[in-house]
């Protein structure tokens, strides 16, 4: 990001306070349908990652280092295109379309996911931010736990042929 685009939010969100006021909002309403795919991307990834460390807590809730190790291999972009590929005959026609706007969004391909599994992994996450935003949460739990189960039964695949770690 930009130096003057992180002053200007910064500027918008915290002068206030220093004045002993509240930040002031910008928007009114926040509409799912005019958000550009990567902040709907933004939100799914920090849904899906609470979603999978809460999770998790249901199978481990002592060892830190096994839930942070298991839950980062859980939501990587590997795993989450691997899961989408999987839900993708299930999807709505409109949920297809939110999916292709997220994948096809231009963004840096980290060095850990290839380029395609990283521009699936931001679909699938689009569609999550989407479903959030727009309050649909039966079937954002739906896809969700489907979600989790088929990375489950893939890491343990994985486990099984020698693959993971």
């Amino acid at each position: 990001m930009k130096f003057d685009q992180f002053q200007f939010l910064e500027e918008q969100t915290f002068a206030a306070l220093t004045a002993g006021g509240i930040p002031q909002e910008r928007f009114t309403e926040i509409t799912p349908e005019r958000l550009h795919p990567l902040v709907l991307a933004y939100v799914g990834d920090a849904f899906f990652s609470l979603y999978v460390r809460t999770k998790l807590l249901y199978y481990e809730q002592g060892k830190v280092r096994v839930l942070h190790s298991h839950g980062s291999k859980m939501v990587s972009a590997t795993l989450q295109a691997y899961a989408l590929k999987e839900l993708e005959p299930e999807l709505t026609e409109n949920e297809v379309d939110i999916v292709r706007r997220g994948r096809n969004a231009k963004s840096t391909v980290p060095k850990s996911a290839s380029v395609g599994d990283y521009r699936y992994s931001t679909g699938f996450e689009a569609l999550l931010g989407y479903l959030y935003l727009s309050d649909n949460k039966v079937r954002l739990t739906e896809l969700v736990d489907q979600a989790f189960v088929i990375i489950s039964r893939e890491i343990a695949n994985q486990t099984k042929k020698g693959g993971g770690k």
